[in-house]
């Protein structure tokens, strides 16, 4: 595990790690706070208590260090998957510095971190109840900027003491989040409205795609690199054209990048992150941290790890603990099975089991590609993608196949039933003129 962050989504724990976690939490206890507990537990019960806490889906744990050592953690929690009409909430549960460790701004460190990660994933709210014992944390709640709604004056009993507790509420900037929620309501919609607006009448995104080949903008049809149709030789230009017709979001794919194993498109992506400035996700050669954190340090929103989710699960589980919410894994099968190497192998392993692995590693959505249809304009897969979407509990974005305004009302329609869909890939299709961009977004709209 890396030392260098200050902050960090935790997937798994090292021993050295876990005695830590353990050792600050016993501290913040017997300090009054933070945590809780009000008497320590044992060294044994928190370690099973975190040990634990890792294999619960709903529930991300963050770490704070000093110098290299967990001195604090915090616990984002999920609404559970039936409850769709708060998806777009998440709540902020024990946050604690160890008492050691205080005075150095790592709770602040600790709390923005959690709220980027938080934001950086889709969610628009961010909730968090605290005792009105512990000053410090309501305190640096509300240098934050939550906003205090409610106060329940039994929310607490320690010893003969019953204790009040406070409530607050923060509403994440949307035009900031890298990445929509699958369950994003309109904007203009006030809460009271989102919370009881049905689940069909949340928008999908629309990913226009950008691959590239030998620096030209193509299409390849079912994922053969010698059936390709050069659209533009000027990348950039064609992001721009799209961020004009009223797309938010650009897909781009490094083609060459795929098959060599590392980016071979560099110039070209870099000329439309120049160009534009919509969020964008790349994938395509991604194959280690470092090349990872190089584009999106260039400014590339997410990135899009494929081949390497079936060969290097370490990779991608460390990648998601180094930026959490900008890891998206490209699942792409052929008649259900996974294929790599710019899909140019297909392997033993099933969809659906590589999406559950990879939901584990932390990635924050999956694109699912049929590759049998892609470039074909003949619909896409949506019996695998439903299935897909309802195995997980991250979001879906579906690609292969899109070859007219039928097909995407029949996505709309299919998200109603499997409401993890959050979006779809559209190439060919847009390049050819079958289906307008107005027309499609007012569709998925």
């Amino acid at each position: 595990m890396s030392r260098k962050k200050t902050v960090q989504r935790i997937l798994e724990l090292e021993e050295d790690d876990l005695q830590a976690l353990c050792e600050a939490a016993d501290a913040a206890i017997l300090d009054g706070g933070g945590f809780g507990w009000i008497t320590p537990q044992g060294r044994q019960v928190l370690e099973r208590y975190f040990r634990g806490l890792l294999l619960v889906p709903e529930r991300m744990l963050f770490a704070v260090r000093q110098h290299g050592v967990i001195v604090g953690c915090a616990q984002l929690v999920r609404a559970p998957r039936n409850n769709e009409s708060q998806a777009m909430c998440v709540t902020l549960m024990h946050l604690f510095v160890a008492p050691y460790a205080r005075k150095c701004g790592l709770g602040t460190q600790l709390l923005h971190e959690v709220e980027n990660a938080a934001r950086s994933m889709g969610y628009r709210v961010l909730n968090v109840d605290v005792s009105a014992t512990q000053t410090g944390a309501v305190s640096l709640f509300r240098k934050a900027g939550f906003q205090q709604w409610g106060t329940h004056p039994h929310y607490a009993r320690i010893g003969e003491q019953t204790v009040s507790g406070l409530y607050f509420t923060k509403l994440l900037d949307a035009t900031r989040a890298p990445f929509p929620h699958p369950f994003a309501e309109d904007p203009r919609m006030t809460q009271a409205e989102a919370s009881s607006a049905p689940s069909s009448s949340r928008a999908l995104t629309l990913y226009p795609a950008i691959d590239l080949k030998d620096g030209a903008c193509v299409r390849l049809r079912r994922g053969e690199m010698n059936d390709a149709t050069v659209y533009s030789d000027d990348p950039a230009a064609q992001a721009r054209a799209w961020c004009n017709a009223g797309f938010k979001w650009l897909h781009a794919v490094d083609l060459n990048g795929a098959f060599a194993g590392q980016s071979a498109n560099v110039p070209a992506v870099r000329a439309i992150l120049e160009a534009t400035t919509v969020p964008m996700q790349l994938g395509g050669g991604l194959r280690d941290i470092k090349a990872i954190a190089s584009w999106l340090e260039a400014g590339v929103t997410r990135v899009i790890l494929g081949s390497v989710a079936v060969k290097n699960p370490n990779l991608v589980r460390e990648a998601c603990r180094l930026f959490p919410g900008r890891i998206v894994a490209g699942i792409d099968a052929r008649s259900g099975h996974v294929a790599t190497e710019g899909w140019a192998e297909v392997s033993d392993m099933q969809a659906t089991e590589l999406a559950l692995r990879m939901q584990e590693a932390g990635v924050a959505a999956i694109i699912f590609t049929e590759i049998s249809r892609d470039g074909m304009l003949e619909g896409l897969d949506l019996e695998q993608t439903v299935a897909l979407a309802n195995t997980v509990t991250i979001p879906v974005i579906a690609s292969g196949g899109v070859g007219n305004i039928e097909h995407l009302a029949a996505l709309r329609k299919a998200a109603e039933h499997a409401h993890g869909i959050e979006g779809v890939i559209v190439g060919r299709a847009l390049y050819d003129g079958r289906v307008s961009p107005a027309e499609a977004l007012k569709v998925l709209g």
